[in-house]
């Protein structure tokens, strides 16, 4: 049996809608782009959703808005993928890393012993889409004395008048936190629509608004979506009417924008994403989590609790007690089977960039141990229960091939 890792999902409602949009005559930044943002509004429970071509360019764009630069510090983890890191190093800034927890997400005490009067912004992640611990988090930004830290410059600063929490959202898109969705604990959070998430429009993301006042959400996304489209008065669809060419570009921005075309997949699926999309993926999850539960070496990841839920992105089974090299092999035993699995990720400290930037990943033990014993599980819509039975039965035999040497 061949078993691809993460295949996207497509059925004749996305292609109907994809087709609309070719047929339509308009494929760039318009009315699908405008229909994803109020159904990722109504889903999240924000006000104002902004679609952008990646969720790496939406963190870009938030930072650039609050007002980061050159000598300023933003805080991210360790366990993560690289452009958390590098939406701050584009921008000039200084990239802190800190360590993780045992559920992969970022160390809330580390957070604190970390924070200068430099920083300017977090970045906490939500690995696999397990939700961080968001009410520390906010906590921690408005204790007196993290505050009091704080030098704002620039009116965006001023007004919050604290460290902006930004959450990267990718994997998460759909879970909760103390009973509410991702995407209103942080004052942004962004959400990827890469082709391998669980909402997906090929290549895309969204940045969900919810500051609080005296923040008026809606201006913050007109201005953020002049941004996106090199700071032009007038989208292209608004240019296209008759009468309607004139513009003028009023900021220098960026050219971020969603497409129509891309914006089409993802409107078709965001339409069944709970009823079918994320319960299959539950499915697929809770069908690891029970048969994996009966081994001592299993080490299961975060799951359902205290109003908490993931959004099932992937399922990274920890092996207990092993080494990064065990690890290798059991990969390569499972890989043979035709089971196509994946490591997320390689800690930032291991990659280069970090490395020449003086990092070492000897200091960063939690997040070195989570990697090392780390496996991802293929986890989709599609994956139906013989696939399932055919993937725990070839995980376990390599698992305890490698272990009784």
């Amino acid at each position: 049996m061949i078993i691809p890792f993460s295949p996207p999902y497509n059925d004749a409602d996305v292609e109907d809608e994809v087709l609309d949009s070719l047929r339509s005559g308009w494929i760039t930044t318009g009315p699908k782009v405008k229909a994803l943002e109020d159904e990722v509004c109504n889903y999240v429970g924000v006000e104002s959703a902004l679609g952008v071509n990646s969720a790496t360019s939406a963190m870009m764009l938030v930072l650039h808005w609050y007002g980061i630069t050159k000598g300023d510090e933003v805080i991210v983890p360790a366990y993560t993928y690289c452009a958390t890191a590098l939406v701050a190093m584009h921008i000039g800034a200084k990239v802190i890393i800190v360590d993780v927890g045992d559920d992969f997400n970022i160390d809330v005490d580390k957070i604190e012993l970390a924070i200068t009067e430099k920083t300017k912004a977090i970045i906490p992640v939500d690995f696999a889409g397990w939700p961080c611990d968001y009410e520390a988090i906010n906590t921690l930004v408005k204790k007196p004395s993290v505050k009091n830290k704080f030098i704002a410059k620039g009116i965006q600063q001023e007004k919050l008048g604290r460290i902006l929490v930004m959450s990267d959202a990718a994997h998460a898109f759909g879970a909760y936190y103390k009973n509410k969705r991702v995407g209103v604990w942080a004052d942004i959070s962004v959400f990827s629509f890469h082709a391998v998430k669980n909402l997906t429009t090929a290549e895309g993301g969204a940045i969900c608004i919810h500051l609080p006042k005296p923040f008026n959400n809606k201006e913050v996304y007109h201005t953020l979506r002049l941004w996106s489209l090199n700071g032009q008065t007038k989208d292209a669809f608004s240019k296209s009417k008759a009468g309607g060419w004139k513009y003028d570009v009023v900021y220098p921005g960026f050219k971020m924008n969603l497409p129509d075309v891309l914006a089409a997949i993802g409107l078709a699926q965001i339409r069944k994403y709970s009823d079918v999309l994320l319960k299959e993926r539950k499915r697929v999850f809770d069908f690891y989590s029970e048969a994996f539960k009966k081994f001592s070496w299993a080490w299961l990841p975060p799951y359902d609790k205290d109003g908490c839920s993931g959004s099932y992105h992937l399922y990274p089974l920890r092996i207990k007690n092993i080494s990064e090299e065990q690890r290798d092999e059991i990969i390569e035993k499972i890989s043979a089977t035709g089971i196509a699995v994946n490591v997320h990720f390689i800690p930032l400290p291991m990659l280069t960039v970090f490395k020449n930037m003086g990092y070492q990943i000897n200091n960063f033990p939690v997040a070195y141990k989570n990697y090392a014993a780390e496996i991802s599980l293929p986890i989709y819509p599609q994956l139906h229960k013989e696939a399932c039975v055919y993937i725990v039965q070839h995980v376990v035999e390599s698992v305890q091939s490698v272990l009784s040497k």
